[in-house]
């Protein structure tokens, strides 16, 4: 079995077609996704995901890439971890490529969801985009190693990597390790534990070859499996098996056999 450990099921790209997107999952033996969320305003509908299928999870968290939106807290936060089939905090973390100017303010949001998530015990899923330093240094200063969590859609370098492993952290892998021109990742796929490990879709983005280019959706997370198997010689069953347990383990979720509806 298979699960994407980072999708937006509730983006207008999916939302209209949840019930084919589950029923996709359940012929791709995909069993659980977990749905994240972006900023508080649509955080309602990514929770109903959850509340209404059995087989999805939420998070709950802004994202570093809104800058014109509702500014958590961490009692705002903690109070949302607290509702059910709510298993992590984020997703957050820093984002220095597509915004300029001062942006001290994703410092500190980034800060406030880890001081949260320190408080609501859950785990964080943690954004990255060249900003890999600052990321690794509010989470040490914060102490994110309290609560651990996942460098989700990696695309940094060994050494980002390693920090974050030395920090208790997962390290994921989206489509992107799929691309032809994605080496780099390849190579960093070959070294992290493969119990430390999860993989994800974040789609509708980064659709997996052979379907780069089109919408993604969390069945398609097989395809990222079958390369991680590929580039370390091992069966994909036996990447399925490892992701899913490191899945259920960091999020606290029960490993047991979910309806798919």
């Amino acid at each position: 079995m298979y699960v994407d450990s980072h999708c937006h099921l509730d983006f207008p790209e999916l939302a209209a077609d949840v019930d084919s997107l589950l029923d996709a999952m359940r012929a791709a033996r995909v069993t659980h996704a977990l749905c994240i969320s972006v900023d508080l305003a649509d955080w309602p509908r990514v929770h109903k995901l959850a509340q209404d299928h059995a087989n999805l999870y939420a998070t709950a968290g802004v994202h570093p890439d809104y800058p014109d939106t509702e500014e958590p807290t961490v009692e705002r936060l903690v109070e949302l971890a607290a509702r059910p089939k709510v298993v992590a905090i984020g997703e957050t973390g820093l984002d220095y490529y597509r915004l300029e100017g001062d942006l001290g303010w994703q410092r500190e949001r980034f800060r406030t969801h880890v001081r949260a998530a320190r408080v609501a015990r859950r785990p964080l899923v943690v954004h990255t985009r060249s900003a890999a330093q600052d990321t690794l240094a509010i989470m040490a200063e914060e102490g994110a190693r309290d609560v651990g969590g996942v460098m989700h859609c990696f695309t940094e370098t060994w050494d980002v990597a390693k920090a974050a492993l030395d920090l208790g952290f997962h390290i994921s892998f989206s489509g992107i390790v799929t691309f032809r021109n994605a080496a780099e990742l390849k190579s960093i796929a070959q070294k992290v534990p493969l119990d430390r490990m999860l993989i994800e879709t974040d789609s509708p983005y980064l659709a997996p070859a052979p379907h780069r280019g089109k919408r993604n959706h969390p069945a398609l997370v097989v395809h990222v499996a079958e390369e991680v198997a590929r580039l370390r010689g091992l069966p994909v069953e036996d990447v399925a098996r490892a992701t899913s347990r490191n899945f259920f383990e960091l999020f606290g979720i029960p490993d047991e056999p979910t309806p798919l509806h």
